[in-house]
């Protein structure tokens, strides 16, 4: 099993990269920025960067539909806008939220939008006509995240009054509320099985919710920073987090204990997202960075998955609640026990990996990427020239004909002067 990797960087932002997300081509990777931009970073040097201009204040955040093959972003401008990542960059906006929109998500359909906001409500949006459908009101505070379920029957939210809801959509209303006693709730994901959450706090932790008894299962510190966001790896394996204290760590949820730490960013590390099949992630910071990287640990999940097809274990991430040491119970398929890892320095388990432990090849690919802009800008100077080139060849064109209106206006009036003259035309 290899470890993470760095594979390419991409500078352009302005500020602090909020939010960063794959088109599932995988020919790019989209980062929002509190600048106010979206980018559109392809992975192939020769190809340029797009930027998308819209908002009119920060990007708080990106999600990225497969099946429909829209963008959303939402703004602290207080919309949320539904583009096409082409050339065009053309987008169609929804006065949302009277807040700003910290969070968007589409169902797993693509045909709902779920959207959090600092006017402490929810709410989601039908995407075939942009029309409003229902808003999940109970946060007494700013929501900070929010999250369909797999299966699109629940949602989960969470924000600064320290509670996670999760909400019946049929219903539209909340039927679990999870009090957090390790601080605000920053960001709240699914796993893929559905049957648990996590939540990531502002001190410092992240917390696994088992749904089917409202219980913690999991309780994971080894940040020394707020948790910015969390995301988990498509097999379920393996939980990837970003914090104020500039790393990026991977959580092993079957063993329940740190995996890796990742360096790379300077500053915070505000974003991160795994690609739709795992092979990658990505990560964004107060650097103005985007980060990829090739994950290499997926391939230990497979081979745990295949563990678990011929041992038929039950899923991992209950499994996981449970000691290494502690016999499972034949009588409960409920998890007994909290899986509280070892401080991040006796992890025997865990690595560090280092941005700058990449290649030269991988650096080279960055600095190209780097310059996008100014390729861009090459780029606009050459249109400006071929433009200019093209006005000069229709005023030669337009002075042609002005003479030979010149010139028969002459041959008319010579006929003119014959015929006052008396003589013949």
């Amino acid at each position: 099993m290899e470890d993470p990797t760095l594979e390419r960087s991409f500078r352009g932002h302005k500020d602090t990269v909020s939010s960063v997300v794959f088109n599932s081509n995988m020919k790019q990777v989209i980062s929002g920025s509190l600048d106010g931009s979206i980018m559109l970073w392809n992975f192939r040097p020769q190809l340029r960067a797009y930027k998308f201009a819209g908002h009119k204040d920060a990007v708080c955040s990106l999600d990225f539909s497969p099946d429909t093959g829209l963008l959303a972003s939402g703004s602290k401008d207080r919309t949320v806008r539904l583009w096409l990542p082409t050339v065009e960059g053309k987008s169609s906006v929804i006065k949302a939220h009277s807040g700003t929109v910290r969070s968007v998500k589409f169902s797993q359909d693509g045909k709902f939008l779920l959207t959090a906001s600092d006017d402490k409500t929810v709410k989601i949006w039908s995407v075939k006509n942009q029309k409003f459908q229902c808003t999940l009101s109970g946060h007494s505070n700013w929501v900070r995240s929010a999250e369909f379920s797999p299966d699109q029957r629940l949602a989960v939210s969470g924000g600064d009054d320290k509670v996670v809801r999760v909400w019946d959509i049929q219903a539209s209303k909340c039927i679990q509320t999870y009090d957090n006693s390790a601080g605000m709730v920053n960001c709240v994901t699914f796993m893929p099985n559905g049957t648990c959450v996590a939540a990531g706090t502002s001190e410092n932790a992240i917390q696994v919710i088992d749904l089917r008894t409202n219980s913690l299962i999991q309780h994971y510190v080894g940040h020394r920073g707020a948790i910015n966001s969390i995301t988990c790896h498509p097999s379920g394996n393996f939980l990837l987090s970003t914090s104020n204290d500039s790393s990026l760590k991977i959580w092993d949820l079957c063993e329940g204990q740190l995996f890796y730490t990742l360096h790379g960013h300077q500053g915070a590390a505000t974003s991160g997202r795994f690609s739709p099949t795992g092979e990658f992630f990505a990560s964004g910071g107060a650097d103005e960075q985007v980060l990829v990287w090739k994950t290499n640990f997926d391939k230990k999940a497979e081979k745990t998955s295949e563990k678990n097809a011929s041992s038929k274990r039950r899923p991992n991430v209950a499994a996981a609640g449970e000691p290494k040491t502690k016999p499972k119970s034949k009588t409960s398929s409920q998890p007994k026990a909290i899986a509280n890892p070892l401080p991040e320095k006796e992890a025997h388990q865990e690595k560090v990996v280092r941005a700058e432990d990449s290649s030269s090849h991988q650096v080279t690919e960055a600095v190209e990427v780097a310059q996008a802009g100014s390729m861009y800008s090459n780029e606009v100077q050459d249109a400006l020239a071929n433009t200019l080139s093209h006005i000069v060849s229709q005023l030669d064109v337009l002075a042609q004909t002005m003479a030979l209106m010149e010139e028969r206006m002459t041959i008319t009036e010579d006929r003119v002067k014959k015929i006052e003259q008396g003589g013949r035309p």
